[in-house]
């Protein structure tokens, strides 16, 4: 999908003078450079991944601080075909935006797209892919944490002897930057049995993550715990474990958060114990300052990292968490990340 806001982002330029009691010429005055004429600006996102409510949470972050900035947002969507993400970059190069965001994607496709902007002088961050360009800030949700912190409560609950199924798809930075920590525990605790690995992500991802996994817990019955480090991995495992009727058997650990995930760890001896995760649209919104700070001149720097919490299924039910509104009032950290932020950079409303 491609869509332009230049006059929806100049009514909200105004909205928020109004919000904020200023002028328009205070608001200018107080906004560097390019950012003094509301709707100048235009940057692109350009997505790798989009099923599931992690990436719809990440987009609605990205468009409301570049609401908030005042910037025109063109939103391009490759739905996993890396040829086609490679080409909308050089899309996005054409229409001569700003700055663009690349979010999630494969290297391989990713590198020399990436490097295509630099050249032609648009500035680039990108989440969640190794572009492997040191001009290029990398956006992240510090992965390894979110699978370490998840590890580490799998063994609180469970010790350091169980049989082990990892749902795991290589060449995903994020996903990989989770299997250093997977492969680190095991390492560590040579009672971890690794039985089975499988993972997809076929859309619809949850769906077709189910189908393998009620194959795998077929082939091994032994399991007890299984690390999917992606809600919509998570997702999937949880409907073959409760169709193999083995809820009360397998405890499942993963990484990212949403209302839906909530609802899903909260149901009757629901077999999803833990997940680690940052606000996915206060992601969207770093995603953004950092591009918004190098437009501006400044320097992000290289890796710009959004701290993650650990959420346990005994925390949902003892605050009586039903939705991300709850979650952020309960953890003050998911309104907001103190991250990429100048004296000038405008907020989204709280």
């Amino acid at each position: 999908m491609i869509g332009t806001k230049r006059t929806f982002m100049k009514m909200v330029a105004g909205a928020l003078v109004a919000s904020t009691g200023m002028t328009g010429a205070a608001l200018a005055q107080d906004m560097p450079a390019p950012f003094d004429n509301a709707g100048d600006v235009q940057i692109a996102l350009v997505r790798y991944l989009s099923t599931g409510d992690f990436f719809q949470a990440y987009l609605a972050g990205v468009e409301a601080q570049a609401e908030a900035l005042g910037v025109d947002l063109r939103v391009f969507d490759s739905r996993q075909d890396a040829a086609l993400q490679a080409d909308m970059v050089d899309q996005a190069i054409a229409l001569g935006v700003d700055g663009i965001i690349i979010q999630h994607g494969l290297t391989e496709s990713m590198r020399d797209a990436a490097q295509r902007a630099v050249d032609a002088g648009i500035r680039v961050v990108a989440f969640d892919v190794n572009v492997e360009n040191e001009s290029i800030p990398q956006i992240e949700q510090s992965d390894y944490l979110l699978g370490r912190m998840a590890l580490d409560q799998a063994i609180e609950d469970n010790g350091t002897d169980w049989t082990a199924g990892y749902v795991y798809v290589p060449g995903i930075a994020p996903l990989d930057r989770r299997d250093v920590a997977w492969q680190e525990i095991r390492e560590e605790n040579p009672g971890i049995n690794e039985v089975a690995r499988f993972g997809t992500l076929d859309n619809p991802i949850a769906n077709s993550n189910a189908n393998q996994a009620r194959s795998v817990l077929q082939a091994n019955p032994n399991i007890n715990v299984v690390f999917a480090p992606y809600d919509e991995f998570a997702k999937g495992v949880v409907i073959a474990v409760n169709e193999a009727g083995m809820s009360s058997d397998v405890s499942i650990y993963s990484a990212d958060v949403s209302t839906a995930d909530i609802a899903v760890m909260r149901e009757p001896g629901s077999p999803w114990k833990a997940t680690v995760a940052t606000n996915p649209a206060v992601v969207g919104e770093v995603s953004v300052r950092a591009l918004a700070i190098m437009l501006a001149g400044g320097d992000p720097g290289a890796q710009v990292v959004v701290p993650p919490t650990l959420i346990t299924q005994d925390f949902l039910n003892e605050a009586d968490i039903s939705n991300m509104d709850d979650l952020s009032s309960a953890m003050p950290q998911f309104q907001h990340a103190d991250v990429a932020m100048t004296d000038w950079m405008p907020l989204p409303p709280r």
